[in-house]
């Protein structure tokens, strides 16, 4: 079959290295991949809105699969698009359609479906201009620290967590004005939850599903989970405290009624769906659900997998997910990534990256921001540059060759955490 990836970042970069694995892969296309795609694939330069152009690449390279990677075009409808075109609607296409998409393109639908299917997770209140007023009196109903986040999709930067009950106040009013574009023109104010996190995946067809690896990410720039909000700055498969009794409270508890729940609401979901989950003294609450893979947890999760993937994605797409064999290994797998310096906020781009030929082949490198230039060096192109991930047989030996790798890559700038996985070696 023929395959095309949709995205240009770490995930997109780790999708396409496990599917084009594949025996039953004939020709691999990514659109519009980056400086490391392209080693796996074809790079195909268009803009991932614009679903015209995605239909002319499909059309012309007989695509047999579409695996869209980031949230955007399946929020926007992508799926959709492609049901209701007579030239495309027999294209096998990974992704809910726009009704599923809400789940993580509007935080207070995914409340109000959590609600309605008896889903755990933590109590909220969700705010507007027009009641502005009822939103002051629900903080000063909350203990701190108070969580505010942007009901829209605001690129992993939309939530913010304030102890002190006047700045949440100057917060929600800064949000509703703006903070976050239109997708802070609703805030939905939650009771904070006290515990771990883990992100849990599931691929499904519509009724059945398979749970691939779980993951726990780093989300703060600084070691110990000091400074601001990133897109991700490291994760490790699996998670030690994530035993066959915790997940089995989050497939009775949050994967089955999250399931039948879509089918109540007729909704066509034929792809990822991410369990944002917090552990509460060993109960599993959803801080919230993505629609895709996340990143940097893909890159350590398609590690993690020791079965045909894109056989896997094909069976997904046609509703017979039960009828393909999967298999997860038993490797323990650390990721790190690799930014710009200045980021979460402003950094440059452009700086020369070196090194990346001597990185040992047991790791495995996922480009997430990068291009050539004109002199054919690769450059940075984003915050989040490259992500390093390495395996072992518990976390302290997959770090420890995590690390020695991370440490051969130079660019003007780089930054790093240097804890990623220690907490969980406390456990």
């Amino acid at each position: 079959m023929n395959v095309l990836v949709i995205g240009s970042g770490g995930r997109e970069h780790a999708l396409a290295w496990k599917i084009a694995q594949s025996d039953e892969v004939n020709n691999l296309y990514i659109a519009p991949g980056n400086a490391g795609t392209c080693s796996v694939g074809e790079n195909v330069n268009i803009d991932i809105s614009d679903f015209q152009s995605i239909k002319t690449v499909v059309l012309k390279n007989n695509i047999n699969l579409v695996v869209v990677g980031p949230e955007q075009p399946l929020v926007d409808g992508i799926v959709d698009y492609f049901k209701q075109d007579n030239e495309l609607k027999n294209v096998k296409i990974i992704g809910p359609d726009k009704r599923g998409a809400m789940l993580e393109g509007s935080k207070a639908f995914a409340k109000q479906f959590m609600e309605k299917y008896s889903i755990p997770t933590a109590s909220c209140f969700t705010v507007t201009v027009d009641n502005f007023e009822e939103g002051l009196r629900y903080l000063d109903a909350q203990n701190p620290p108070f969580v505010l986040k942007a009901d829209g999709l605001a690129a992993g930067k939309g939530v913010l967590i304030v102890n002190d009950r006047d700045e949440a106040c100057t917060e929600l009013k800064e949000m509703l004005s703006g903070k976050f574009g239109s997708a802070s023109a609703k805030v939905v104010i939650e009771t904070f939850l006290k515990g771990i996190e883990v992100s849990v995946f599931v691929l499904t067809d519509g009724n059945d599903y398979v749970i691939l690896p779980e993951a726990k990410d780093y989300k703060r720039i600084g070691d110990g989970d000091k400074g601001l909000n990133t897109g991700g700055m490291g994760a490790v498969t699996p998670v030690p405290f994530v035993t066959s009794t915790f997940i089995e409270k989050v497939e009775n508890r949050i994967i089955k009624p999250t399931i039948n729940g879509l089918k109540a609401e007729n909704i066509d979901y034929k792809g990822f769906i991410f369990f944002g989950l917090m552990n509460v003294g060993g109960d599993p609450y959803v801080i919230e659900y993505n629609v895709r893979m996340g990143d940097p947890e893909t890159e350590g999760v398609m590690t993690c997998i020791d079965s045909d993937f894109a056989v896997l994605l094909a069976a997904c797409a046609e509703g017979n997910i039960k009828k393909v064999e999967f298999k997860k290994s038993n490797d323990v797998s650390v990721t790190v990534m690799l930014v710009s310096g200045g980021y979460p906020e402003t950094y440059r781009k452009g700086m020369i990256i070196k090194g990346l030929d001597d990185i040992s082949p047991s790791c495995f490198i996922a480009h997430a921001g990068t291009k050539q230039n004109e002199n054919g060096d690769i450059v940075t192109a984003g915050g989040r540059v490259i992500a390093v991930t390495a395996h072992g047989n518990n976390i302290e030996e997959a770090r420890n060759k995590a690390y020695r790798n991370v440490e051969k890559i130079k660019f003007d700038g780089v930054n790093y955490r240097h804890d990623i996985g220690i907490d969980l070696m406390k456990l």
